[in-house]
């Protein structure tokens, strides 16, 4: 019959180094975490949207100014659930647009902020740590608590890719996708850490551009053999597995994406916008000069075209006019040579930025109907457009401004 066993001197010694080392190991990793040099302060209590705006004013009145970091590839200003976020690059900030411009919640980190985004009726925050600008973390727009994080190896620098499902961020070598619960979707370019050669098709391109929208990720890229516009699958069966769709060579080296519909592209050339089908197929060409911007080979991260959807058109500023494609086959429809930035939606009109204020234009016909006056008290450069709640909301530079309709309205 064997002996039962008992703990000896020297197993209690053992056991007690391995728990300190233990304890150690997990203090460290706590100490040295990015989540925790991280506060949160949630809203007081569940922020309630105001009805959007749904009548075009006959004035607007400025009623709050709030400096902005601009963050790379994000024009527009940012809003979900009624509320303007806005940061100062380590700390952001929920703000209510009526009728002051109240914080309603925050968020700081002792880390840089690297992309910002909104979806899912979430705040999405990107933060550059020591793997780079892979630390993300998700926070409830209403309430101003958590909701998920993820955390991976990414580039030092990237921009933000949206849709209205998707988030995520693109830098020159490597772009990822990330669905609602903060899973990646799409992993494309090159892969640190390869425990499964031959995954990814093209991993030592240089992605220039990228655009998504539903089911469709489109991507410029520069590669040895020429530049390039690949249409991908947003869901592949396995994330570390893009699936081409189509793959198009493009003459112009400095080619990049300025619309993408569901199953199309469209890219900015020196010369000419040309759309494609995602089989490939070239669909339209616009010839027009050669647009402002655009990406560089000395530009730390992709290039991100000012962007923006209206009910009835997709959205592109190119720095010296606005131009309106047809969602299906992103044709070229209008262009408009007055606008300073890209527009929003009110009613059935676009409100359009111009250098006077804003204009209100028929998007039918193109014809503007008249000039809202804002004085930007002599900011000249690009202004892009919101709605949140009743207030207009305009970027300009490093400032986000509320504008309030007057008494009437028509």
């Amino acid at each position: 019959m064997s002996r039962p066993l008992r703990r000896t001197r020297g197993d209690l010694i053992a056991t007690g180094a391995i728990a300190a080392v233990s304890a150690l190991a997990v203090a460290g990793v706590w100490l040295t975490a990015p989540i925790r040099s991280s506060e949160l302060t949630p809203a007081a209590t569940e922020h309630v949207a105001a009805e959007p705006l749904d009548t075009v004013p006959d004035s607007l009145d400025e009623s709050w100014s709030l400096p902005n970091v601009p963050q790379p590839g994000v024009h527009t200003p940012v809003i979900v659930d009624g509320l303007v976020i806005t940061t100062n690059g380590h700390q952001v900030f929920a703000v209510d647009p009526s009728p002051t411009g109240g914080v309603v919640w925050t968020y700081q980190r002792d880390l840089e902020l690297c992309s910002l985004g909104a979806a899912w009726g979430r705040v999405v925050t990107t933060w550059r740590a020591n793997h780079g600008c892979g630390d993300v973390v998700s926070i409830d727009a209403s309430t101003g608590t958590y909701e998920r994080t993820r955390s991976a190896i990414a580039p030092d620098h990237v921009v933000a890719v949206a849709s209205n499902d998707r988030l995520g961020t693109a830098g020159h070598d490597r772009l990822e996708l990330w669905r609602s619960d903060m899973v990646r979707t799409v992993e494309y370019g090159r892969v640190e850490g390869i425990q499964e050669p031959d995954l990814q098709p093209h991993p030592d391109c240089r992605i220039t551009s990228a655009l998504t929208r539903t089911e469709l990720l489109a991507v410029t890229e520069v590669c040895d053999d020429g530049t390039w516009l690949r249409f991908q699958e947003a869901t592949p069966e396995e994330s570390r597995t893009p699936e081409i769709r189509a793959s198009v060579q493009l003459a112009d080296e400095s080619s990049y994406l300025v619309a993408v519909g569901e199953d199309s592209a469209a890219v900015a050339t020196d010369q000419a916008v040309i759309s494609y089908s995602d089989e490939g197929v070239e669909l339209h060409r616009h010839d027009t000069p050669a647009a402002a911007g655009g990406p560089a080979p000395t530009d730390p991260a992709p290039y991100a075209a000012p962007t923006t959807d209206l009910p009835h058109h997709l959205t592109w500023f190119d720095g010296e006019r606005l131009v309106l494609f047809s969602p299906a086959d992103l044709a070229v429809q209008l262009e408009f040579p007055e606008a300073v930035g890209t527009g929003v939606a009110v009613g059935e009109r676009l409100l359009m930025p111009v250098a006077e204020g804003i204009a209100v234009v028929d998007w039918s016909t193109g014809q503007t109907e008249k000039t809202i006056p804002v004085d930007r008290g002599g900011y000249d450069g690009m202004v892009t457009l919101g709605v949140a709640g009743g207030t207009v909301v305009e970027k300009r530079g490093d400032q986000i401004v509320g504008l309030v309709p007057g008494a009437a309205t028509s």
